[in-house]
């Protein structure tokens, strides 16, 4: 291997940076859910983890300034939705500030321990907060899975460059 000292456009860290990096990374895209004092709340986070197999844990990180943080923060279960390429839309308005996202164009149920529980997601799970980790303006949060399905349709929906995708072969 030959050392080089030409690095590019290197920068210094900064919020930009990470988020320019992170454009570069195809992530999937998942919703994740809790019961709140006056209603369903929810999120799109890109963020989902897979943590353990035995026993089955996942992680997930929620920014503390967001609407779903105070319910997130003392909810003991989350649900932790899976989306299709079919669902941007659905994505996207779980990602926009100020959005009816339990509104009528949002089909869910309450699933088990009083989960929302979003239908037509491939896969979805309820799981039980096991910790919430500091991490800056956001919490990582550990869950163990309690119960799910992952026997819905269609392809993963991916995040890239700022924009919702689907897969391509």
């Amino acid at each position: 291997m030959t050392a080089t000292s030409d690095l590019g456009a290197a920068r210094p860290a900064s919020p930009d940076l990470l988020r320019s990096v992170f454009r570069k990374h195809a992530a999937g895209v998942a919703v994740i859910t809790a019961r709140g004092r006056s209603g369903p709340v929810g999120f799109t986070a890109t963020s989902l983890a897979s943590v353990s197999a035995e026993p089955p844990m996942l992680s997930f990180a929620v920014g503390t300034g967001g609407s779903s943080w105070p319910a997130i923060a003392v909810s003991d279960h989350v649900g932790v939705h899976v989306l299709g390429e079919h669902q941007r839309e659905l994505a996207a308005t779980f990602a926009r500030s100020g959005a009816d996202r339990f509104g009528p164009a949002t089909a869910w149920r309450e699933g088990p321990e009083g989960v929302p529980v979003l239908d037509d997601v491939p896969a979805w799970m309820v799981c039980r907060v096991v910790s919430r980790v500091p991490a800056g303006d956001h919490r990582i949060v550990l869950a163990e899975v309690l119960t799910g399905d992952p026997t819905g349709h269609g392809r993963p929906l991916l995040y890239h460059q700022g924009r919702f995708n689907g897969l391509r072969d």
